[in-house]
């Protein structure tokens, strides 16, 4: 499985994880599902909901999951998964990334050392929730898409 995404989406997780540093950021990820590559066309940030610990766990409320779904519906996308930033952290899940994942969906996760993105990875779950693989992931330069 491969993940391809234009340049201009990472810049925005980028952007979307310095700014809510030191605290996790979070959003959707939509696009098309082609064989074994998924094509990332737009995202959805959101606001990590969570109370505690956000400088290490992210929560994206049901209702948002639910509206998420509605969007993808409404506009012929797939959600394809969710992405997340690791403040001080290396850009791989976590074992409570993983256990409160789908197999499914990709994840893309984007470390962020004082106060500036670094490196981001794609991730899924095994069918077995046992660990994630890492995905290929292809940055594109140019895209006609809008997000």
């Amino acid at each position: 499985m491969s993940i391809h995404i234009p340049k201009s989406l990472v810049e925005q997780i980028n952007k979307h994880g310095e700014q809510d540093y030191p605290h996790e950021c979070c959003g959707f990820l939509y696009g098309h599902v082609s064989g074994e590559e998924r094509h990332i066309t737009e995202l959805r940030m959101q606001s990590n909901e969570r109370e505690d610990s956000r400088e290490n766990r992210f929560l994206i409320s049901p209702d948002e999951f639910m509206q998420a779904e509605r969007y993808a519906r409404k506009t012929g996308l797939d959600m394809l998964g969710v992405y997340h930033s690791h403040p001080d952290h290396p850009a791989i899940p976590s074992e409570f990334d993983r256990e409160h994942a789908w197999p499914w969906y990709t994840y893309l996760i984007v470390n962020v050392g004082k106060g500036k993105a670094g490196v981001l990875k794609g991730w899924q779950l095994r069918e077995d929730r046992s660990s994630y693989d890492e995905l290929e992931l292809t940055i594109e330069k140019e895209s006609n898409i809008q997000s």
